[in-house]
């Protein structure tokens, strides 16, 4: 299966998405995109570990089941990386796994089936609890 890759215009906030399904995809583009962010989609989490660390994105929404590396693992692994432990990650999935999401060091969890407002509001309240980089501390 191709993954559908978003050029990323800068200026905007980069929201980096793995999900598999391809109709949760175009949903998760079209209200991401209506919102004013920037959307860069994956397909499974080998491919979004490679993504977040070049792109560095706001957030990361990601299902869990996904191959090569699933969602949970995907958390723990970008939590444990210093370059990527900043990101704020939404475990977005249609299994009840709230718990098991914030044991895996998920900033939230929001359960399927995808409603524009519940996900807008979501990427919206982590972007809003993000300190802002070292580099733009006031010194």
């Amino acid at each position: 299966m191709a993954e559908a890759l978003t050029a990323v215009p800068t200026g905007k906030m980069l929201v980096l998405v793995v999900e598999k399904d391809p109709h949760v995809r175009e949903l998760e583009a079209h209200f991401l995109g209506e919102a004013g962010f920037s959307v860069l989609f994956v397909a499974d989490g080998v491919s979004a570990l490679e993504q977040a660390r070049a792109h560095e994105p706001d957030v990361i929404i990601t299902e869990i089941l996904v191959p090569k590396l699933d969602g949970l693992a995907l958390c723990r692994q970008l939590k444990a990386d210093p370059r990527t432990r900043g990101i704020s990650v939404l475990v977005f999935s249609i299994l009840a796994a709230s718990v098991r999401a914030r044991e895996a060091g998920a900033d939230a969890f929001l359960m399927k089936p995808l409603a524009e407002h519940r996900l807008i509001t979501a990427v919206q309240a982590l972007l809003a609890l993000r300190s802002p980089p070292a580099s733009e501390s006031p010194t």
